[in-house]
């Protein structure tokens, strides 16, 4: 366990910053802010957020996972993917990202603008062969000088590299239950529709403050997923129209071949039918 005020491998630990299922994550200062991280990586700035296994998750597969990511996340250079820096055998230097998470985002503008980065986003690591696997709103940061910096797309940790795992099937399943695409939930292969079904699902929340589907119990969700029509959001939120509703119900399709052609075009036509419906 580090402890604000610890030095730890090259860093000075600050403050606690949040605890996951496997990992603690700090902000820290480095200790040499001019210090490079190595070759072809971005220099280490002065404040780093630190991600590091606690102890009871630094087996081969946690360790492992850990070092996965930090190699997708530096292959994936966007402007709204998260900057990694340095990482060990239990531990990773990344972007620190100082406004919380999506949700924290006061205005409807500001959250499409956020909805719009991680798509473009999420479409260049489909270009690149990489399927997020797990979007939603708590992996989404934002800066708190939003309007310059935008929106940080976080944790390729359970992510889907289809050039490399096209012959593995993750024997449980790792992505969050609100946002998981049916083909996820019934062991088929990722694909890039996944992730838009997950960004449709975090659309609707950050719209309206609720997901597509819940569930008593993890089961009823699943069930949800799987077997319910989409919802007919239009209903319950009079200021949307119908045609929000046909737009959902297509960026959630259970048959991922019929959902948009990319998270882009999913994203411009959500916004367009949320700007129709407030005219």
């Amino acid at each position: 366990m580090v402890h604000p005020g610890q030095p730890f491998e090259g860093y000075l630990v600050e403050t606690l910053l949040g605890r996951g299922g496997e990992a603690v994550v700090y902000r820290a200062r480095s200790a040499d802010p001019a210090h490079p991280a190595g070759a072809g990586r971005p220099a280490t700035p002065g404040v780093v957020a630190l991600k590091v296994l606690d102890d009871a998750h630094r087996d081969l597969g946690c360790t492992a996972r850990l070092a996965r990511e930090f190699r997708l996340a530096a292959r994936l250079r966007h402007p709204h993917i998260v900057e990694v820096y340095d990482h060990g055998p239990f531990w990773m230097a990344m972007q620190y990202v100082d406004g919380g998470n999506a949700t924290s985002l006061p205005t409807l503008d500001d959250r499409l603008a956020a909805l719009h980065q991680i798509a473009a986003a999420l479409d260049h690591a489909h270009r690149d062969g990489v399927v997020h696997n797990d979007v939603k709103p708590t992996n989404i940061l934002v800066h708190q000088n939003f309007s310059r910096d935008g929106a940080v797309l976080i944790d390729f940790g359970v992510a889907y590299v289809l050039a490399e795992d096209v012959w593995h099937r993750p024997s449980r399943l790792m992505a969050s239950l609100p946002y998981a695409a049916p083909e996820l939930l019934q062991g088929r292969l990722p694909q890039a529709a996944t992730d838009e079904y997950g960004l449709a699902c975090t659309a609707l929340e950050l719209i309206t403050g609720r997901t597509p589907f819940t569930g008593e119990n993890p089961l009823a969700l699943v069930d949800a997923h799987l077997h319910l029509p989409p919802p007919e959001v239009s209903r319950q939120f009079s200021w949307l129209s119908r045609t929000f509703d046909k737009v959902l119900a297509r960026a959630i399709a259970k048959d991922p071949d019929r959902r948009y052609e990319s998270c882009t075009e999913m994203m411009r036509h959500v916004e367009d039918a949320v700007r129709r419906s407030g005219q």
